[in-house]
């Protein structure tokens, strides 16, 4: 099962104070145990929204918006996409993970859609599609 691991923004992320050594260096490790335990697919930190934009939808119209974002806990700060045999795994990696902030935060986790999911709607042809789509991006 594929899970995508979202580090929550805080006031602290959003102002764009980058955390102390000590936690670069311990998040270091962590990663490290993941990789080698062949759970992380992908992880990556995300500027602070300042730096963002976002694109509202409504039928044909489409809006920028200019990033800050309001509502700091609802941000994202960083993820990981991770590999593991089910949520309980994913709750014990996480619990392992250093604070990712100097103060309090928290780290949502929740499941990617797999093909499987979708039953009948997902058609042969789309099916495949998606599957060599996927290779193409791996192979990349």
């Amino acid at each position: 099962m594929r899970v995508m691991v979202l580090v929550k923004a805080t006031s602290d992320s959003e102002a764009g104070v980058m955390p102390p050594t000590e936690m670069f260096e311990a998040m270091g490790k962590f990663n490290e145990e993941l990789v080698n335990a062949g759970i992380m697919l992908a992880g990556e930190g995300l500027k602070p929204t300042v730096e963002a934009k976002r694109i509202a939808f409504d039928g044909a119209s489409r809006t920028v918006i200019d990033g800050p974002f309001a509502e700091t806990r609802e941000l994202v700060a960083g993820f990981w996409l991770w590999e593991v045999k089910d949520m309980a795994e994913a709750v014990e990696w996480v619990k392992r993970c250093p604070n990712p902030m100097p103060g309090p935060s928290e780290i949502e986790i929740r499941p990617l859609y797999e093909a499987s999911d979708f039953g009948d709607a997902l058609t042969p042809e789309v099916a495949e599609l998606e599957n060599r789509l996927r290779e193409r991006m791996n192979k990349g």
